[in-house]
């Protein structure tokens, strides 16, 4: 078998969240903890830190793994989706799992996969854990796939758990409102673990984290409530920010350069800072310095793409992976900061989002290419064309993101802003990343 032949079969004998949707979500642990003790629970020989949230979990997952790694840990990296390879989902020190790995877990495991029939997110968690273990890491960050309680990737006991915040998405697993969803993310506190909460948000929600917290016995964090973002500017690209302590007024850290400059990292930071001050705590060493080099070389490091992601000078060329109301409004607010003759927006969904919702969050005055992702859950340019207009918005349909890039820019002043998104699988088409 090779490695093409090893996804080949990943892909096709498999339900796939981000292709099928509701037909490949399978909740539970169950499979996972059998899939587990087959291979002597890998899970439970490396130290773990797990992120939650809506919104930032990648992000935050990355800094803290590039912090980590800077500090001299052998890291281990889960993130999901993949924007162009599958191997990005598994890193050891920023470096993508060996392909050959892949071919031999498959061959080996083909015949218990063809009887439990495992989801394809089953698979690849536990397929990491197995790398981590076989690796020997000293610790593994893992980002939650969707929601928490009932994700794969709930069968580990981390030093510290993180939940980055709580919005509105997969509303059909989650739950309506937003303290059921924040139940559900919640159920990644694991009893006496502490656990960090990037953001306060509302008491409805912190009563949730807060309740559960107290029933599991585990010591609970809001960074906004410990920390402040006094300050903050752009310098040569990176996002630089001024961090206090909130009770005591001290500057924690001058001039913390981020590589990841979109400004809804400021609600990320807070929550990575924290979770930091939790392992120096637990006894991991964690200087200032390693710190500092991490968090301004999070994307060189890590491989991290796709947030707030410059593709070109002339004109400007942005995209991100923003895929909800609350993440796409926070983008718009940082590029309506931004000078422009005038905006373009090259975008495209999958069907089983709430479309309209999030196309009245974009302006009326600018041009629209509109296009579908290489997904089976794509909406259909000409269908989003239709939904667009609807609301005011004008623009034309194209058969990609690409082409659509393209007539984009051969129609923009070298002082247009043109950005691209609307969904992770959109800017994961992009031949430019």
């Amino acid at each position: 078998m090779t490695y093409n032949e090893a996804i080949e079969y990943l892909y096709s004998r498999l339900p796939i969240f981000q292709n099928q949707g509701a037909r490949a979500y399978k909740p539970g642990l169950h499979t996972t903890y059998q899939f587990c003790e087959r291979l002597g629970n890998p899970q439970q020989k490396f130290r773990s830190i797990h992120v939650a949230g809506t919104n930032g979990k990648g992000s935050t997952s990355h800094m803290l793994a590039s912090v980590l790694q800077k500090a001299g840990y052998r890291t281990g990296l889960y993130t999901s989706p993949h924007l162009k390879s599958f191997t990005e989902r598994i890193r050891i020190d920023g470096t993508p799992v060996d392909e050959d790995y892949i071919v031999q877990f498959v061959t080996d495991h083909q015949e218990f996969i063809e009887t439990v029939k495992p989801s394809f997110f089953e698979v690849t968690v536990v397929m990491a854990f197995d790398y981590f273990a076989q690796i020997e890491v000293d610790v593994a960050v893992i980002e939650v796939g969707m929601g928490g309680r009932l994700d794969s990737t709930n069968v580990i006991r981390p030093e510290v758990s993180v939940i980055t915040n709580i919005s509105y998405d997969h509303m059909q697993y989650l739950g309506n409102t937003l303290p059921e969803i924040a139940r559900e993310k919640a159920g990644i506190i694991k009893p006496a673990v502490p656990v960090v909460i990037s953001e306060w948000q509302d008491s409805a929600v912190a009563g949730v984290f807060m309740e559960v917290a107290d029933q599991q016995f585990a010591p609970i964090t809001f960074a906004s409530d410990q920390l402040y973002v006094q300050d903050w500017t752009f310098i040569d690209g990176k996002l630089v920010v001024q961090v206090t302590d909130k009770q005591t007024n001290q500057l924690l850290y001058n001039d913390l350069a981020m590589d990841l400059s979109g400004t809804y990292q400021l609600k990320n930071i807070k929550g990575v800072l924290a979770t930091l001050t939790v392992l120096q705590q637990k006894g991991f060493s964690l200087s200032e310095e390693a710190i500092r080099a991490g968090l301004s070389n999070t994307a060189t490091i890590t491989g991290l793409k796709g947030r707030w992601q410059k593709l070109s000078d002339s004109p400007l060329i942005l995209c991100d992976t923003a895929h909800n109301a609350a993440g796409i409004s926070s983008v718009l607010e940082q590029l309506a900061s931004l000078p422009a003759r005038s905006r373009r927006f090259v975008l495209g969904f999958v069907s089983d989002k709430d479309v309209s919702s999030v196309l009245k969050l974009f302006p009326q005055h600018a041009f629209y290419y509109f296009c579908a992702p290489s997904n089976m859950r794509a909406l259909e340019a000409s269908k989003l064309l239709a939904m667009a207009q609807g609301i005011g918005l004008e623009g034309k349909a194209y058969q990609d993101v690409n082409t659509a890039l393209d007539e984009a820019v051969n129609e923009a002043d070298p002082d247009d802003i043109i950005y691209v998104g609307g969904s992770t699988f959109v800017v994961a088409d992009l031949n430019q990343l």
